[in-house]
């Protein structure tokens, strides 16, 4: 069973539509590898087992009988603990949150329709607002390449269950790079869509029941390959999402490769890693052609964190208010952290931003945006890295305190976590997160394909022929 367990979603639901092992023994088996894990890695933090038993014995008993199932029809998996599901609603990492009665979120809502078998929730930072997913009411999550480190955040829980095979699909959301950061981090495959293609409702922030559509947020899925992003999306998606196409070929591919922006540390060895993965995708046949930062970075930055700002000043329980730790009491960081384009964005942040600071900022974005035609029209995507430095070393200082520490001995603001993720979440462009290799230290670095607003197909079209010809999934070693 643990052969299975370490397969792709894909390859499960094949073994459970050939019967080679049915619902049931493989939502057992998840839930028995989460046990044995779960004291080291702490990611799924809440489960509804008997209800998710019943409904596995119930595609069991459709399944004998020939009846006609949904395309993850028997697959456990786990979802962030943003997303309300009925019998588990979102605590975001806040007890007062979690004794409500909830319904299935929009996004929960779409992979239960195609038959998932939803068991779990996996950790988060209080509100989601962190890189490190860690609360009072649950604790840390660890992460399985190295258990002094943390997965990220704010999906961090969720890619650590990824990588530790405990489950096989997730759903995330974004808004910080809360997706591709720990798809970094642990070493798995992420999907930020286009802004507005998977629908908001029942994630917590905002508040409870709100019907807000976020700014900057979206939801997305999160896997151990390519295909299992492509098959999730197409469930969880409000817009229908371009066909399936195969992989384009290799020699087809035209990718422009970012790596040099004075404005955007970079760890040298996450460097390294990006660099020799370019280097054996143009040995595979594609075209790879180093490009310049494709917009005005210190315009992108201001824009961003403005908006960010206002986003974040809507509606949230009082109780989250109270304590939330990061963006608007991290005001002080940027004070603290010398110049820059950081400096300058993130003082911003624990301010309300006026109506017409947005607008301003929305109008940068709207000409950034327009401003990188001219890059989708010579590449497919833009391959770019994803945060300055492979998982950190968790930090429980207060923000304000934090660094992040380089390879070759630099420290950098906290929330320069905030700049290579900074294009695909302002200007609203779908970005997928892929395995990249190894640092030296043997951590996971990933790269991000970014792609024109509403080309999702092709970001993870790019991310599945990258995955077949040069690198994919590689699990932590064995103990975890």
């Amino acid at each position: 069973m643990a052969d299975l367990l370490a397969r792709d979603a894909t390859a499960q639901i094949a073994a459970l539509q050939a019967k080679a092992v049915s619902a049931v023994e493989l939502l057992q088996a998840a839930v028995a590898r989460h046990e044995a894990t779960h004291g080291e890695l702490n990611a799924v933090v809440a489960t509804g087992v008997e209800r998710a038993l019943l409904q596995a014995k119930a595609i069991d008993e459709l399944r004998v009988r020939g009846e006609s199932l949904g395309p993850l029809a028997g697959l456990p998996m786990t979802v962030k603990d943003t997303f309300d599901v009925a019998g588990l609603a979102a605590s975001s990492g806040l007890a007062e949150l979690r004794r409500r009665q909830a319904h299935d979120a929009a996004a929960v809502a779409g992979a239960r329709r195609g038959g998932a078998v939803i068991w779990g929730k996996t950790n988060v930072p209080v509100m989601a607002a962190d890189w490190q997913s860690d609360n009072a009411l649950y604790g840390a999550t660890n992460n399985p390449w190295d258990l002094e480190r943390t997965p990220g955040g704010s999906s961090g829980g969720a890619a650590a269950a990824l990588a530790a095979r405990v489950t096989a699909l997730e759903i995330g959301s974004d808004i910080g790079g809360s997706l591709r950061v720990p798809a970094s981090f642990c070493g798995v495959y992420a999907h930020k869509p286009s802004w507005g293609l998977v629908s908001q409702r029942g994630h917590v922030p905002p508040a409870p029941g709100s019907l807000v559509q976020r700014d900057l947020n979206v939801v997305g899925p999160m896997a151990r390959s390519a295909r299992d992003l492509r098959l999730l999306l197409s469930l969880i998606a409000e817009a229908a999402v371009a066909p399936a196409a195969p992989p384009p070929a290799f020699s087809q591919l035209r990718i422009g490769l970012w790596l040099d922006e004075p404005l955007l540390p970079l760890d040298p060895e996450v460097r390294e890693v990006v660099e020799a993965f370019a280097a054996e995708a143009a040995q595979a046949g594609a075209q790879v052609q180093p490009v310049r930062s494709p917009v005005d970075v210190a315009a992108l930055l201001d824009a961003y964190i403005l908006l960010l700002s206002a986003t974040l000043s809507e509606d949230m329980p009082e109780a989250a208010i109270r304590r939330m730790e990061l963006m608007r009491p991290g005001a002080r960081l940027a004070r603290a952290s010398g110049a820059g384009p950081f400096s300058r964005a993130a003082s911003v942040l624990g301010y309300t931003a006026r109506h017409r600071e947005w607008m301003a900022a929305d109008a940068v974005r709207a000409r950034l945006r327009h401003e990188t035609g001219e890059l989708f029209r010579r590449f497919d995507v833009l391959m770019a890295p994803i945060a300055p430095v492979p998982a950190f070393k968790h930090d429980r200082r207060p923000f304000d305190a934090r660094k992040l520490k380089t390879s070759d001995g630099k420290e950098l603001p906290y929330t320069t976590m905030l700049g290579w993720i900074a294009l695909a979440t302002a200007c609203h462009l779908p970005a997928t997160a892929v395995p990249a290799g190894r640092t030296r230290a043997g951590l996971p670095v990933g790269v991000q394909l970014i792609g024109p607003y509403g080309a999702d197909s092709k970001t993870l079209g790019v991310a599945q022929a990258l995955e077949e010809q040069v690198r994919g999934f590689e699990a932590p070693p064995e103990g975890i």
